[in-house]
C-alpha cells in the first residue's frame, strides 16, 4: 500500500489497486512558513490533509482583530468549512496560514464526494472524521463558555502538545480568547506550580 494512503486512511483495509487509485486523486502541496493556503474572499473547492507541519485558520472581524479558529497538525484535515459545507454558497470567510513549513495533500471536494460514492469505506471513514471534528469544535465552544483561561490553556497544551514552540504567543492567546499578557501570567502560574 502507498505509504501516504496508509497514513491518511490507516483505519481502512485497502487493496493495492484501491490505494493506487486514491493516491492518483491527491495533489501534493508544500508551503513555506508564513505562506497562505487560503485567504478570506477566495473561492474554495478543496480539502487538505496535513502530512507534516502546522497551519492556523483565523478570521478577522470588522474591527481588524484576528480570531484563531483552529491549529492543524500532522494527521488533521483542513479547509474553510463554512464556505465548503455551509448552506449558503460563499467564498472563504477565513484565512489559512502556514506557521511551520508543511506538506499537504489536496483533493477537490467534488472528487472526494465521488470517491465516497465509489468506495463506501472512504465515506464511512470521512463521516467518522467529520463527527470527531464537530464534537471537537462543540467541546471548544463549551470550554470557552465554562472554563477559566488557565483551564483552556491546559486543554490547549493537551490537544497540541508539540506545537507551542512553533506558534506565536498572540496566536495562542487569540485561540484561547485572552490577551497575551494573560497568557504570560498563566504560564508563570503553571511554572511556579
Amino acid at each position: 500500500m502507498n505509504p501516504i494512503i496508509h497514513e491518511i486512511f490507516n483505519e481502512i483495509p485497502l487493496t493495492d489497486e484501491a490505494s493506487h487509485y486514491l493516491y492518483s486523486k491527491l495533489q501534493k502541496i508544500t508551503l513555506k512558513k508564513r505562506a497562505f493556503l487560503l485567504r478570506a474572499g477566495e473561492e474554495i473547492n478543496d480539502i487538505y490533509y496535513i502530512h507534516d507541519g502546522c497551519l492556523r485558520t483565523y478570521f478577522i472581524d470588522a474591527t481588524g482583530k484576528e480570531h484563531t479558529l483552529q491549529f492543524a497538525v500532522k494527521g488533521w484535515w483542513i479547509s474553510d468549512y463554512i464556505a465548503l459545507y455551509g448552506k449558503e454558497k460563499t467564498k472563504s470567510v477565513s484565512h489559512i496560514e502556514c506557521i511551520k513549513e508543511a506538506t499537504l495533500f489536496r483533493i477537490p471536494k467534488s472528487e472526494f464526494d465521488e470517491l465516497c460514492v465509489e468506495m463506501p469505506k472512504v465515506s464511512s471513514f470521512y463521516i467518522d472524521k467529520l463527527e470527531l471534528a464537530f464534537a471537537t469544535f462543540q467541546r471548544r465552544i463549551l470550554d470557552n463558555l465554562t472554563l477559566s483561561a488557565k483551564e483552556r490553556y491546559i486543554n490547549f497544551l493537551n490537544t497540541y502538545p508539540d506545537i507551542e514552540q512553533n506558534v506565536k504567543n498572540y496566536h495562542i492567546a487569540s485561540f484561547l480568547g485572552i490577551t497575551t499578557e494573560s497568557l504570560s501570567r498563566i504560564r508563570k502560574e503553571i511554572s511556579q506550580g
